[in-house]
């Protein structure tokens, strides 16, 4: 029991040494004000979490690696034109090797406030991990006073680094950038006719893309609205729903999901998503992160 005492003890420490908000300077109440202290916490999600750092950080290494390689031919052509080429055009090189270095510079800047916020949230995930084992391990002992006492304090720990790793996960989507997404169609070969209309509506989380199209006799589509910015988000998967229009009724053709982990990366993706269960219509879109 006084080794139980003095590992709640120790856990207590480190969690206030261990502070998301005395730690990291994350100072913007305008982004951040539906995860301030006090407010509804949900439940974090670690490995998901874990799967979207490895992601954007692959895309984001991708990104510095281009670019780089960017800088390593601009740099070649500039000592070259040093020697032989114009003055104007030798300035203006130089311009652009200093825009991508720039540039180089925010991305490794990127990449390193991804990392730290992950590392704190793993140290924030460890933590409540102890925090739920003493709990366990007190709930297992005989009820004192002063095990009561220590479970109330372990639930407030709990509590604290749940919401912390709720605060880390919303700063953490601010950092993953924006998902372009072109409509390129629907694939059905006999299914679509002409003279069908169809709607699709996408979804990720409380963003909404609602467009419809039409079958021309051609064979060719048109489409009201061919292009969409999304903000990606930690939790939520697209969802993507086509209805048939036939006058004034509609015909549900097929709902699903889709995951967005694949999408960080530095080349526009076609991505093909079967409809229907039989995949007899198809939906394909690009996206560009």
């Amino acid at each position: 029991c006084i080794f139980s005492i003095f590992l709640f003890c120790f856990c207590r420490k480190s969690l206030s040494r261990s502070s998301v908000r005395s730690r990291m300077s994350l100072k913007s109440p305008k982004v951040y004000n539906s995860l301030q202290k006090g407010a509804v916490i949900w439940d974090p999600k670690p490995l998901q979490v874990k799967k979207i750092f490895e992601a954007l950080k692959k895309g984001l290494n991708e990104y510095l690696e281009a670019h780089q390689a960017e800088l390593d031919y601009l740099s070649g052509r500039h000592k070259d034109t040093k020697r032989n080429s114009r003055l104007a055009f030798y300035y203006d090189l130089d311009k652009q090797i200093r825009s991508v270095e720039r540039y180089i510079r925010k991305l490794e800047f990127h990449i390193s406030k991804v990392e730290e916020l992950y590392e704190a949230y793993c140290i924030q995930c460890r933590l409540r991990d102890g925090a739920t084992n003493m709990k366990h391990a007190f709930s297992l002992s005989p009820s004192t006073k002063a095990s009561r006492e220590s479970l109330v304090e372990l639930y407030k720990n709990f509590q604290e680094c749940t919401e912390d790793m709720c605060f880390i996960e919303g700063a953490l989507e601010v950092h993953l950038g924006e998902f372009h997404l072109k409509m390129k169609g629907l694939v059905g070969f006999a299914r679509l006719c002409p003279g069908d209309q169809y709607e699709v509506f996408v979804r990720l989380g409380r963003q909404k893309w609602r467009l419809k199209g039409k079958i021309e006799t051609d064979d060719s589509q048109t489409w009201d609205e061919e292009e969409k910015i999304f903000i990606p988000n930690l939790h939520e998967k697209f969802e993507i729903k086509v209805t048939e229009l036939r006058g004034l009724a509609t015909i549900l053709v097929g709902v699903v999901t889709c995951d967005s982990i694949n999408f960080f990366t530095t080349k526009p993706q076609a991505i093909i998503v079967d409809i229907t269960e039989l995949g007899t219509i198809k939906l394909q879109l690009e996206v560009l992160w």
